[in-house]
């Protein structure tokens, strides 16, 4: 269904401020409208039966899935990606790069510049994330040493310029010469900077923090972790008042760490991503991340070494694994997976969220999670035949 003036009745809906039963929500012109205990009756009524609208999904950090990745610096890998993510829930993603040659990078900064430019087939890109380049050896996790380099203005700027002005995110560790001064660059560019794939102690982290980043990649992953004596760039990023992003895969990080982190930071402070790499959606076999080979085994990939190497999650499944694991309320696991993301990226205003005046961003669940439909702006970007009767 393509219309963008309708209705839609569910069990529940899980707006921004509270959960509604049994109510419509009025969809005009690809925005809500409102929230109503009555349908309009000047608006087509669909009857979702016992499903629950959730906001759609913000992915700011993956690589790829169902055997495509944003560094093949094709434009039909992203369209299969967008594809894919949509119907899980996604509505809007970060094209996220990885450690590769320096010509590599910028063609793929290049292809999700333009995919961000454009109408994509199922979530839509919202811009690029670089994970890469600017690492050290500890803590590398599937980043190939052999390509790091040293972030200076001249190499800011190449992938500025090469992602057509579309880059979002940039993460970095804040030990690496020059990484203090390179951070206040970014930020006048616009761009969010995270710290990542490092060693740093809690000094270097908290200067990194105060020079302007905004917080940690995949927290407790690719960091020096917390001893009670150096806490570490873990630590610095859970006591500033800085952003984490948070794999909740049960693989990546044990449930009581998943209830620690959100004992100690705020909702809007916890980013759920996927880290999704090409193998998702895929079976066990031999995959590709950027220059490294890793092994997929029972949903899990890793280095040769045994480093692991992003995940197979998907959005919708690591809500629902917050909810089960840590025991987080699920209104606040879902808006850790859209609203949070929306306000990292400053676009809260008009997305993240189920409330009159956003855009119909939204994602329809079953009783078991499981998506059925995607809408983005009102338009039917994902529609499961066997599970939605429209």
């Amino acid at each position: 269904m393509n219309q963008n003036n309708y209705c839609l009745k569910a069990k529940q809906i899980l707006a921004e401020e509270r959960d509604y039963k049994y109510h419509y929500l009025q969809i005009r012109d690809g925005k809500i409208a409102a929230i109503a205990a009555q349908p309009d009756p000047e608006l087509p009524l669909i009857d979702l039966g016992e499903a629950t609208l959730i906001p759609g999904l913000i992915d700011l950090h993956i690589h790829g899935r169902e055997g495509c990745d944003v560094m093949d610096a094709r434009m039909d890998s992203m369209a299969t990606i967008s594809r894919s993510l949509a119907a899980h829930g996604v509505t809007g993603f970060l094209a996220t790069t990885v450690t590769s040659s320096w010509k590599e990078t910028l063609a793929a900064m290049d292809t999700l510049g333009r995919a961000a430019q454009m109408r994509m087939p199922g979530a839509r890109v919202l811009g690029g994330y670089s994970e890469g380049l600017f690492f050290t050896n500890e803590h590398k996790g599937a980043h190939n040493e052999r390509y790091f380099l040293a972030p200076t203005r001249d190499r800011i700027d190449q992938l500025i310029a090469a992602s057509h002005g579309q880059l979002k995110v940039l993460a970095l560790a804040p030990e690496i010469e020059g990484a203090r001064e390179i951070i206040g660059y970014l930020r006048q560019q616009g761009l969010r900077v995270m710290l990542g794939h490092t060693d740093a102690n809690y000094d270097q982290t908290s200067a990194a923090l105060h020079a302007g980043a905004c917080g940690g990649v995949h927290v407790f992953n690719g960091m020096r972790g917390i001893h009670h004596r150096e806490p570490g760039c873990t630590g610095a990023v859970l006591m500033d008042d800085a952003n984490v992003e948070v794999i909740a895969d049960g693989v990546h990080l044990h449930p009581a760490i998943l209830q620690m982190i959100c004992k100690l930071k705020e909702r809007e402070q916890i980013t759920l991503i996927s880290d999704c790499i090409n193998a998702g959606g895929l079976a066990n076999g031999r995959y590709t991340l950027g220059k490294m080979e890793v092994a997929l085994e029972n949903g899990i990939a890793r280095t040769d070494s045994g480093s692991l190497a992003g995940s197979t999650l998907t959005l919708e499944r690591a809500a629902a694994n917050l909810h089960k694991l840590a025991g987080i309320d699920f209104r606040d696991a879902v808006h850790m997976a859209s609203l949070s993301p929306a306000q990292f990226l400053g676009i809260d205003h008009h997305t993240g969220s189920i409330a009159t005046g956003k855009d119909a961003d939204i994602a329809v669940l079953d009783d078991d999670g499981q998506v059925r439909a995607t809408l983005h702006r009102g338009e039917w970007i994902y529609d499961n035949p066997t599970e939605t009767n429209m």
